[in-house]
């Protein structure tokens, strides 16, 4: 059963769209058909709250490959994508996800999942875990266990187990090497240009352009703007990354300061309220600002749209608010995902390293979750290695092996 937006069309250019990725996913494909004989997945239902992207649908169509019941939602109201919900749904895939969904229709999906009694819980921003663990409705079902793709649901999972309230083990697969060094930074670096420049069409070169925090995604953002010749500055709350950001050779000042000069701004920090009433209050006339972190709460959008004096769709996924001091500035996206609402996510290179790591921490619950603890743990450093194997090779990259001598070196005291 699924409830998607659904017409031959969109079926059609759906399955172009998945065949188009798992081409360019060679490490997720061979990860896949190296345990495809043996379906470890066969009579395991399996819940997934991703976003609805081509790069998800090869993780999908995967799992099921490997013998799963597959029931997904999207990760987010605005980025799915509808062909893509239309094929897998046509493939026997239970989805529940469609483009411009309302925060109750949202709410909805991932109560549909959970619905199918799965197994094992593949989550994005952690809903599907929260639901799991609070909803009376859910907190007594069976689970043995869940994956977490991103620094915000990390975030949130920490504070569930902080509380002693976790109750199966959750795989923190955004803490790979092999997931946030790539991902995180040359992913949403990469898609983040992609979003910003079909939102708006404008030179990038010489603008300044505000990057709200350093962490992986904040470097990957920097780095890409400041090889379009923006001018990147950085605003941060941690002393080290600030530091980092300085020696990177941008400029790092406070956001009260920042928020006069920029001509774009860009959110990377998965924490509430980076941009505020008076930072927008400050901007220039035709500042354009953005997110690019899992939640909608970086940016002050309600402010934006609720108290201008005027807000007017200008260009698909661009709003224009007028301020009550006269200035305009643009929204992209109304605050979400700009990366995926108002572009296609991550390249499928890069995701196919995160899912690899996804299928991997799925199968090593399912052999492992008798003896883990209810705690969140990191993907095993194995897996993490294995995939690092896997995407040089791919990559038709070859590296060098120590020798004996070597390593009598380096184990001798």
């Amino acid at each position: 059963m699924s409830k998607v937006k659904s017409s031959p069309k969109l079926i059609k250019d759906g399955k172009l769209s998945y065949e188009w990725a798992r081409s360019h996913m060679q490490i997720l494909d061979n990860t896949i058909n190296r345990y495809k004989k043996s379906k470890p997945l066969k009579g395991i239902t399996l819940g997934f709250c991703l976003h609805i992207t081509k790069e998800t649908s090869v993780l999908l169509m995967g799992a099921k490959e490997l013998g799963a019941t597959v029931a997904c939602c999207g990760g987010n109201p605005l980025t799915t994508q509808d062909d893509i919900a239309a094929f897998l749904a046509s493939q026997g895939i239970n989805v529940y996800s469609w483009h411009g969904q309302s925060v109750k229709d949202y709410d909805w999906c991932i109560d549909q999942v959970l619905k199918h009694k799965p197994a094992i819980l593949t989550d994005d921003g952690a809903d599907m875990n929260i639901k799991a663990h609070f909803d009376k409705r859910f907190k007594d079902m069976e689970i043995l266990g869940a994956t977490e793709e991103t620094t915000a649901g990390v975030t949130r999972i920490r504070a569930v187990e902080n509380q002693g309230k976790l109750r199966y083990p959750v795989i923190l697969v955004n803490e790979a090497y092999t997931k946030h060094m790539f991902d995180n930074r040359y992913g949403t670096g990469q898609s983040t240009i992609d979003g910003y420049l079909r939102a708006m069409n404008l030179l990038m070169a010489s603008k300044r352009v505000v990057v709200i925090g350093y962490g992986w995604v904040g470097r990957g953002v920097a780095s890409r703007f400041n090889g379009m010749g923006s001018k990147v500055i950085v605003t941060e709350v941690d002393p080290i990354k600030a530091l980092e950001a300085h020696m990177d050779g941008f400029e790092v000042m406070p956001m009260s300061e920042a928020a006069k000069i920029g001509d774009m701004f860009v959110t990377c920090t998965g924490m509430t309220s980076v941009i505020r009433k008076e930072h927008i209050m400050k901007m220039k006339s035709g500042a354009i600002m953005g997110n690019v972190g899992h939640f909608d709460v970086e940016i002050d959008s309600k402010f934006l749209l609720k108290s201008s004096k005027s807000v007017k769709e200008v260009r698909p996924n661009l709003d224009e608010c007028t301020l009550s001091n006269g200035k305009i500035v643009y929204l992209i996206g109304q605050g979400r995902l700009a990366n995926l609402v108002a572009a296609e996510g991550h390249p499928p290179e890069v995701m196919a390293q995160s899912f690899s790591n996804q299928i991997l921490s799925v199968l090593y619950i399912l052999k492992n979750h008798k003896k883990m603890e209810n705690k969140i743990i990191d993907v095993p450093e194995e897996i993490d290695q294995q995939i690092a194997v896997d995407a040089l090779k791919a990559m038709d990259v070859k590296i060098d092996k120590l020798t004996p001598e070597q390593v009598k070196y380096a184990n001798n005291w």
